[in-house]
C-alpha cells in the first residue's frame, strides 16, 4: 500500500508516518525543514529496509511547492492508496487583533493545499476505483476558539471540504474521512505547565487512522472525534 503524508516530520505527522510504516506502507512525505526531511528518511530506510520512502522539502504555504510536491509524490509512488492532509498552520490570535494576512496564510495551508492535493490524487483514485483521503481537521472545526479565530475559520472550511469530497467521491469507491482532534501534545504546547493527561497524544491520532484504514472495503468512517479526557484545552 502507498501513502502520502504532508507535514510529516513532527508531532502528529511523524506519528502517522511511523504507524503507517509499521503497517507496511510505502510513504512519500513532505515538511518545511529539509534537514528534518532527510533525517526522517534516513530513520525510515534504516528501520524498514523492505519498504520505499520518499521525502521532499515543501512548504504548504507556497502554492508552487504544493503542486511540485503533488508531481513528486505521483512520480515516486505511482499508484496512491492513501492521502493524509496533515500539514497545518496555527496562529493564535483574536479576530479583532490579528495581522491582516492571518486568515489568508492559514487558509492557504489548512484549506487550499488540501483542496489541491485532494483533487489531484482523487482523480487518480477514481481511475483505480478505490482510495482513501484523510483530512486532519480540529475540534475547532465544530467549536470556534476565540483565541484562534482565523484558525477556527480555516478548520471549519476544511471540514466542509471533507464533507463535499466524501459525497462526490463516494460513488467512485473513494473513501473520505475527517479526523477532529482536541488539544494534542505537540510542539505547539511546548513549555506548557498543564499536565500531560490533559492532552491527546500524537500516537492516538495515528492509531485512529490505522484503524480507519483497516476497515472493510464497504465501510467508511465519516468523522473521528478525539477529545482529551481531562481538562478543557
Amino acid at each position: 500500500m502507498n501513502a502520502i503524508v504532508t507535514g510529516a516530520t513532527k508531532g502528529m505527522g511523524r506519528a502517522i508516518v511511523m504507524e503507517l510504516a509499521a503497517n507496511n506502507y510505502n510513504i512519500t512525505f513532505c515538511a518545511r525543514d529539509e534537514k528534518q526531511v532527510q533525517a526522517l528518511l534516513d530513520e525510515l530506510r534504516k528501520n524498514y529496509p523492505l519498504l520505499q520512502f520518499f521525502g521532499m522539502q515543501a512548504d504548504m504555504e507556497a502554492s508552487s511547492d504544493v503542486s511540485e510536491f503533488a508531481e513528486f509524490a505521483a512520480r515516486s509512488l505511482g499508484h496512491v492508496d492513501v492521502l493524509i492532509n496533515n500539514a497545518g498552520l496555527y496562529i493564535p490570535s483574536e479576530l479583532m487583533n490579528e495581522d491582516e494576512r492571518c486568515l489568508e496564510r492559514q487558509m492557504q495551508v489548512n484549506v487550499f493545499a488540501p483542496h489541491f492535493l485532494s483533487k489531484f490524487f482523487a482523480a487518480k483514485m477514481i481511475d483505480h476505483g478505490r482510495g482513501h483521503i484523510i483530512n486532519i481537521c480540529s475540534i475547532a472545526s465544530l467549536e470556534p476558539v476565540t483565541r484562534a479565530g482565523s484558525y477556527s475559520i480555516s478548520k471549519t472550511a476544511l471540514l466542509g471540504l471533507t464533507k463535499a469530497l466524501r459525497e462526490e467521491l463516494r460513488p467512485a469507491g473513494v473513501k473520505v474521512t475527517a479526523v477532529l482532534p482536541g488539544s494534542t501534545l505537540t510542539d505547539s504546547w511546548s513549555g506548557t505547565s498543564l499536565p500531560s493527561d490533559w492532552f491527546i497524544l500524537s500516537e492516538d491520532i495515528a492509531k485512529s487512522i490505522i484503524n480507519c484504514l483497516q476497515m472493510s472495503p464497504g465501510a467508511n468512517i465519516d468523522e473521528i472525534i478525539i477529545r482529551p479526557l481531562y481538562g478543557k484545552v
